[in-house]
Parts: structure tokens; C-alpha cells; sequence
């Protein structure tokens, strides 16, 4: 027969593993919440904007890649964009913007992310100064991608990933494969998951941001 203090405390074992398994569950929802919580989708121009500085090429399609330099999520992106131009390459004029505050120190793009993106071969790689072009585009969220066609045209706006930070085949990747190589895809836009394009202090470029909850 059990004691009192032995009920006590078989009690209290109990209770405590269900509140260890009830924070477990709520700390899996939060992060599947955050992980699969896209940013804000850009409204694209449906043709080249004429003010943009950007060469558009004649010849082949023009892909544009908006990124906060920062941002943790947008490490997903840009290792899509890699194997993306692994398959594009020749058939795409690929640029990446990066978002540079006005008057911001002169290592802010100096980061991993642009390093990572400088490496592929294929990609131009541009500061975007105080978001310009982002703006000319509608960009409001890192990672977000364009692609136009030879006349200009809108063909795709999204993001390459399938969710926040997450690696791996997806359907904006893919649409914008088959637009490149054959002309034609089902699918025209996807979420992008990202930072906001803005989202950190000019007063002390080098802190660490937050991605959108």
C-alpha cells in the first residue's frame, strides 16, 4: 500500500511529465506555425518597369532575386537558386538584389548569405540601395523571385522554397525551371517565406533580425 508522500510524489511525477509533454506539443506547433508563415507576396509589375536600371536581355528570360542580406530564412533560397541554375544556366539572365539602407555602413551586404550567392555561377550579384529596385518591383519580402520573359513579361513572382529555411524540391523552384527550359508552367506564383526587405535598424547594421512570426 502507498504512503501519502509516496502518492504525493507520484502525483507530482505525473503532473510534471504532462506539462513537459504539453509544452513539447506547443513548442512543435509554434515552430510549424513559424516555419510555414509566409511574408508579405509582392504585387509584381505584369511588364518590366521602363524606370528600372536593370539590363533586361532580348535573348532569354530575366530572373530577379530580392534579399535582405541578414535574413536567416533566405539561406533556403539562395541554396535553391544554386541548384536552379545548375539546370537555367544559358537560358536565364539571373540577378540578385541586395537590400542596402541608405548611408549604411559598407560592410552591410559583406555577409554569408552574399557569399554563398557569389558563388554561383551564373548570378549577378548588385547592392540595392536604400530597396530601389525592390521598390520598382513591388518587393517586400526576402527571397522573393521574378521571372520576366524576352518581351518583358511577368511569367512567375514567389518564393524557391517550400517553407522557412526549408530545403528541398518545391513548386516555385520547379515552375520556374519549366518556364525557363520549355515556356510553359501550371503554377505563376507561390508564397515566399522571408524577412521583411526592411526589417532592421540603419543605426546598427551588423544586429541581428528577426524574421516575420
Amino acid at each position: 500500500m502507498q504512503s501519502k508522500s509516496q502518492r504525493r510524489f507520484w502525483l507530482l511525477g505525473a503532473f510534471a511529465s504532462a506539462l513537459w509533454l504539453g509544452l513539447a506539443v506547443l513548442g512543435l506547433r509554434v515552430l510549424f506555425q513559424y516555419q510555414t508563415a509566409p511574408g508579405d507576396t509582392a504585387v509584381a509589375p505584369a511588364t518590366w518597369p521602363p524606370e528600372s536600371r536593370l539590363k533586361r536581355p532580348t535573348d532569354q528570360s530575366t530572373l530577379l532575386m530580392f534579399v535582405h542580406p541578414q535574413c536567416p530564412c533566405t539561406r533556403a533560397s539562395i541554396g535553391e537558386l544554386a541548384l536552379l541554375m545548375a539546370v537555367c544556366r544559358g537560358h536565364v539572365q539571373a540577378y540578385v538584389l541586395f537590400y542596402a539602407p541608405k548611408g549604411a555602413a559598407s560592410n552591410w551586404t559583406k555577409t554569408e548569405l552574399c557569399a554563398n550567392a557569389a558563388r554561383i555561377p551564373g548570378v549577378v550579384l548588385l547592392a540595392d540601395e536604400d530597396g530601389e529596385q525592390a521598390g520598382r518591383f513591388h518587393a517586400t519580402t526576402s527571397g522573393q523571385t521574378m521571372l520576366y520573359d524576352e518581351q518583358g513579361g511577368l511569367q512567375f513572382s514567389g518564393g524557391i522554397t517550400a517553407g522557412r529555411g526549408h530545403s528541398g524540391d518545391n513548386a516555385g523552384r520547379a515552375a520556374i525551371v519549366a518556364l525557363a527550359l520549355a515556356g510553359k508552367s501550371g503554377q505563376r506564383q507561390t508564397p515566399v517565406y522571408g524577412c521583411s526587405l526592411r526589417a532592421s535598424s540603419l543605426n546598427s547594421p551588423t544586429e541581428k533580425i528577426c524574421c516575420k512570426k
